[in-house]
């Protein structure tokens, strides 16, 4: 799925020349070394924490051993973070979809990514940044009109829009609120809130589901829930760089609840108070994004793990915010490349944990 900075997701470095083949043995010879230690690892980890008494630790590292081919194992050493605007926490073409779907999933990322940058040009007037997002609302008009795209962004997003039978509606919701982001920087409540996360971020899991050809109404639900929380994890993350820009995406009512003001924020201020406030955020975000993780298990094989691995990636910063209790001003949460492995593993035990599994 594609919400915003620190969730940062798997970057796919170009291929370069393929080596002799005496090469390739001796360096995934070493390779498979470090992927041995690591399975030994977390190994130890499934004999000592209780949430995996249910779980069975052979097939889990059976499963773990199989992604952990040479392939895998490049993607996590060219693991890059990246700065993606809104979209952060959400993958990228990512080495776990099936390779057919690694096209249309970026393309879109590149339309939601470019839009989202026209409403971060903080140097340009509100107005000059709204025509540029309206150019882009044309440009989807024309492809409604069946009419042929002035850019060439949008005549490859028109030939997949065709195939795939995308709805034109979930563009035109993301432009929707990426020109909110240009007009609007404070929100009364969660319900404002959750509805510019239905604009900025569900539509592009739903999206995601049209290529799958997974779209049922519970489906999108599912998926709905995972978006929001991923752009609620990232409101969390992002306080102080959000409040450079004048915008506070922390319930105005909530922040009064907690006694919390802007000018604590302005000053980064991290007493009792803010961090019971960034409790209540996470832990709202931990629960939708668990009512949402079943979608996981619902979709086949690797795009089921992929969603998997989103999950997990989310709940991983909610872990690292939490353990600084909430200070994200001085230990902004992201996902590193030694991350992922551990992602990968709870992906996969998730899968087989009937009651589900939500990391603490």
């Amino acid at each position: 799925m594609v919400p915003r900075k620190g969730l940062e997701p798997p970057h796919l470095a170009a291929a370069g020349p393929k080596p002799a083949a005496s090469t390739n043995s001796a360096t995934w010879a070493l390779h498979w070394r470090d992927i041995t230690e690591k399975i030994n690892a977390f190994r130890s980890q499934i004999q000592c924490v209780h949430q995996f008494r249910h779980l069975r630790a052979d097939a889990i590292l059976r499963d773990f051993t199989l992604y952990c081919q040479p392939k895998f194992y490049q993607f996590l050493k060219n693991f890059k973070p990246m700065s993606v605007g809104h979209y952060e926490n959400f993958p990228v073409a990512s080495v776990l979809l099936p390779a057919p779907l690694r096209y249309p999933v970026s393309l879109i990322y590149r339309f939601a990514r470019t839009a989202d940058d026209f409403a971060d040009e903080g140097g340009l007037p509100a107005a000059e940044r709204l025509a540029q997002l309206d150019v882009y609302r044309q440009e989807i008009r024309r492809l409604e009109a069946g009419a042929v795209p002035h850019q060439p962004l949008f005549v490859e997003l028109g030939q997949i829009v065709h195939r795939y039978r995308l709805p034109l509606q979930l563009f035109h919701d993301l432009l929707d609120a990426f020109a909110q982001d240009v007009v609007k920087g404070r929100y009364a409540d969660f319900a404002e809130l959750r509805d510019y996360c239905r604009r900025s971020a569900d539509p592009v899991g739903r999206l995601l589901l049209h290529l799958f050809d997974a779209a049922t109404e519970e489906n999108l639900k599912l998926s709905d829930a995972i978006c929001s929380s991923l752009q609620l994890i990232n409101f969390c993350q992002d306080v102080e760089i959000d409040w450079r820009k004048d915008r506070i995406y922390l319930p105005q009512d909530e922040m009064r609840r907690f006694g919390v003001t802007e000018r604590q924020i302005a000053s980064a201020d991290v007493s009792d108070r803010w961090r019971a406030l960034m409790r209540f955020q996470t832990e709202r975000a931990r629960a939708l994004i668990n009512s949402g993780a079943p979608l996981g298990r619902a979709l086949p094989g690797r795009i089921g793990l992929e969603i998997r691995t989103i999950v997990q990636g989310g709940l991983r910063i909610l872990e690292k915010i939490d353990k600084v209790e909430g200070d994200v001003y001085h230990h902004r949460p992201v996902l590193r490349a030694c991350d992922w492995p551990l992602l990968l593993f709870r992906a996969l035990a998730y899968r087989r944990h009937t009651a589900g599994f939500s990391p603490r």
